[in-house]
């Protein structure tokens, strides 16, 4: 390692994601990008260590690192979330085995630092990072060879530093990635955002915004930006005072931005709110709708859904002009049989054609956790939050019904017709764009992806007569989406195989699982016979 009066050499690592519903490998194929988002999480950190400092980013879900990445480095640090465990535990090792020191934060350490731990890191930067890296920074300095370091306050984002994006590789990423805020009002029982960033959420200024957003174009960038905001609108004061800035920005540039982002139902009920989004060139809003089961919403404390009827909330989000995602959620106590069937007529309903579905988890730390542990029924594993992944506790009804349900619905969700029957109806019922971006001539990549589409779906897969038939009306009634429109009719490549996935992986677990219970009882049953003889 450096002497402390030297510059650090710092390899910024980000691990694999696995597949998943937001892996989007065969859509991101299309438009020859390695990855959907980059690692702001990484960058931001980059930004808030000392600049005298040297970086090198590698994100393995664009490529792996090189031995001469590797011999360079004096430090290794890495963040991850939960689904990324297997990889971000294999990299600790690795850095180990090389004999690097490493340091690692992000939600998946802060949540479960001993297993970062047992793993070999010798720094864990847990928390929120312009609290804790300040004091690791120090530690570094003072010659120290390991540390914990937490923060028991939640910092102030106006300080938060522009994102070192110059060290990104614009051309491997579908999208950007900025955000305004951190934390949520609510206070679902499942959720571990209100855990890691509190229940009030804290806003960067619209000054600093657009200058992230002035980095990106300066850098280039044109074309999507997710902000990865977990309830965009958690503080509506403040995001309306940024979207009336964001509106005149996008507007001097000629729109060289489309947004999407998270928020919460009610964001259907301000309809100015709606209307500066769409100013700004908000395309794309994903709803935490979890379950159309009002005891399941107001057992899991999801008290906002259940004010207004989420059909009716839907239905004026995608009118006003906004395409909707939504996730959905199987497996709350209490719940009836038949809830797979019940998301799928309400997908079905709203027309939503991507829904992100999976089976509950109960995440670390959150209250849903705690109080699962408290009656006994957490099971070992932790989880990862994957929609490949059984239930880590156990459900007030049977596992195997849950699973049966969940494969059945996600199988229905993803039929190639079901979907674009779906995103046919959603974008030719959705209110036109408030803002054009000028033509731009697309590149060798859009149009190749454009090709593929069109032979896959309007050639290939038994829906093409309904795919051009689609597209012209379309064309015809609706010409402002038609783009949107394609895009996503685009990820049911992804869609069409993950559901495979899913299935034979619930599949196997279950299998598993039965057998191992099944074993469990045989073993109990033994000694009580032993004693009866």
């Amino acid at each position: 390692m450096s002497h402390p009066a030297t510059p650090m050499r710092v390899l910024l690592l980000y691990p694999l994601f696995p597949t998943s519903f937001w892996s989007f490998e065969k859509t991101l194929e299309l438009a020859n990008r390695k990855a959907l988002l980059p690692p702001l999480g990484m960058i931001t950190v980059a930004a808030l260590l000392p600049q005298t400092w040297e970086f090198k980013l590698v994100d393995r879900n664009v490529r792996d690192v090189t031995a001469a990445e590797w011999d360079w480095a004096d430090l290794v640090m890495l963040s991850a979330m939960i689904v990324q465990k297997d990889d971000f535990l294999t990299q600790i090792r690795e850095a180990k085995r090389r004999g690097k020191r490493v340091a690692v934060g992000g939600p998946y350490a802060t949540a479960l630092p001993e297993e970062a731990q047992a793993a070999g890191a010798d720094y864990l930067i847990l928390d929120e990072g312009e609290i804790t890296l300040p004091a690791f920074v120090e530690a570094i300095q003072r010659g120290e060879t390991q540390g914990i370091f937490r923060a028991t306050e939640k910092p102030d984002v106006t300080a938060t530093p522009v994102p070192r994006y110059d060290l990104l590789d614009l051309t491997a990423y579908d999208s950007m990635s900025v955000q305004f805020s951190r934390g949520c009002p609510f206070q679902c029982e499942f959720c571990d955002i209100i855990v890691l960033y509190g229940r009030k959420p804290r806003t960067k200024t619209p000054q600093q915004l657009l200058a992230e957003l002035e980095t990106l174009y300066n850098l280039g960038w044109r074309g999507g930006v997710f902000m990865v905001d977990d309830n965009f609108i958690g503080n509506k004061r403040n995001v309306k005072l940024l979207l009336k800035e964001l509106k005149v920005w996008q507007q001097e540039h000629r729109y060289p931005f489309g947004f999407i982002t998270e928020a919460s139902v009610d964001l259907a009920d301000d309809a100015e709110l709606m209307n500066l989004m769409l100013d700004c060139n908000f395309g794309t809003v994903f709803l935490g709708i979890e379950t159309p089961d009002e005891a399941s919403l107001s057992l899991t404390k999801k008290f906002q859904n259940t004010r207004s009827p989420l059909t009716e909330a839907v239905e004026r989000i995608n009118r006003a002009g906004l395409r909707v995602m939504a996730g959905f959620i199987i497996g709350f106590d209490g719940e009836q049989p038949g809830a797979g069937d019940r998301i799928v007529r309400f997908v079905e309903q709203t027309a939503i054609p991507a829904a992100f579905f999976s089976m509950l988890q109960a995440l670390p730390d959150t209250a849903l956790w705690h109080r699962l542990r408290k009656e006994g029924r957490l099971r070992e594993d932790n989880g990862t939050g994957n929609q490949t992944t059984l239930m880590n506790f156990v459900p007030t009804r049977p596992i195997q019904e849950i699973a049966r349900e969940y494969i059945d619905a996600f199988s229905a969700l993803y039929d190639a017709e079901r979907y674009l029957d779906r995103t046919y109806r959603h974008f030719i019922h959705m209110g036109p764009p408030h803002c054009q971006a000028p033509f731009r001539v697309p590149d060798g990549a859009l149009l190749r992806a454009l090709l593929l589409l069109c032979w896959r779906q309007g050639i290939r897969r038994k829906t093409r007569w309904k795919f051009w038939r689609y597209l012209v009306s379309i064309l015809r009634q609706n010409p402002g989406v038609w783009n949107r429109y394609l895009a996503t009719c685009a990820y049911a490549e992804h869609f069409l195989e993950y559901r495979q996935i899913v299935q034979q992986q619930i599949e196997a677990q279950l299998h598993a699982f039965l057998a191992e219970e099944a074993a469990l009882a045989v073993s109990q049953e033994q000694p009580q016979a032993a004693v009866a003889s």
